[in-house]
């Protein structure tokens, strides 16, 4: 086997002689699976590192990863009278599969071709028999959901940022730690009717994220 000739080849074989010459041909190629396991298994842990650091970061917005979308298309889910099922363009090489819950809200005309505010690092979840790879941020109440507007000038894959709130976000928030539901009650629709987290607004390019009509509620 692989793992008894490794180990004749480190310790069973005998010292150099001249007419064995073979022998001493092993060690190199068992020396180099030996590093390129090292290396991997040291590429591991500092992956392991990253995420535990990432993980005892403060639950604020800078670990969530809000960029300008722009829902070319949705239909209807086939499985699901109360969903939509998108397809959105993050600024990525291919668009994202999403599915909102807003058909009651939004008629399907007002979701085609529509610019919007997506949160790309939530782990994807299957819906319905299909799996959905972000979500649309929405000013929301009990009687009234619409989808947040970037400035008009921004294109799909342009960070959302708020002042005062540098930190790098998730590659995937780890839904066990529950770090989205921690932030989102710290979001609210302004009387001027700019997106906030803790009172201070959501931009992109220097400019405010803003809601349609709605005044004084929560986002989601």
């Amino acid at each position: 086997s692989y793992l008894s000739s490794g180990i004749n080849a480190e310790y069973g074989a005998p010292k150099e002689s001249p007419k064995a010459p073979a022998v001493t041909a092993a060690p190199p190629k068992e020396n180099k699976k030996k590093a390129a396991k090292k290396e991997k298994t040291g590429q591991q842990q500092k992956q392991q590192k990253g995420a535990q650091a990432n993980s005892a970061a403060p639950a604020d917005v800078s670990r969530l990863n809000m960029r300008v979308g722009f829902i070319r298309t949705a239909k209807q889910h086939p499985d699901a009278d109360g969903l939509y099922l998108e397809e959105i363009d993050c600024g990525e090489p291919e668009p994202r599969q999403v599915i909102s819950g807003l058909v009651k809200h939004i008629p399907i005309e007002e979701m085609q071709q529509r610019p919007c505010v997506v949160l790309l690092n939530l782990k994807p979840a299957k819906m319905r028999g299909i799996m959905s790879h972000a979500m649309v941020m929405c000013a929301s109440s009990p009687e009234k959901v619409e989808i947040l507007a970037p400035p008009a000038d921004s294109k799909p894959g342009d960070l959302v940022t708020v002042e005062g709130f540098s930190g790098t976000p998730d590659a995937q928030l780890n839904p066990k730690k529950k770090v989205f539901e921690a932030i989102q009650p710290d979001f609210l629709v302004s009387p001027e009717g700019h997106a906030l987290y803790k009172g201070v607004p959501w931009k992109i390019n220097g400019q405010v994220v803003t809601a349609q009509t709605m005044r004084g509620c929560g986002i989601k």
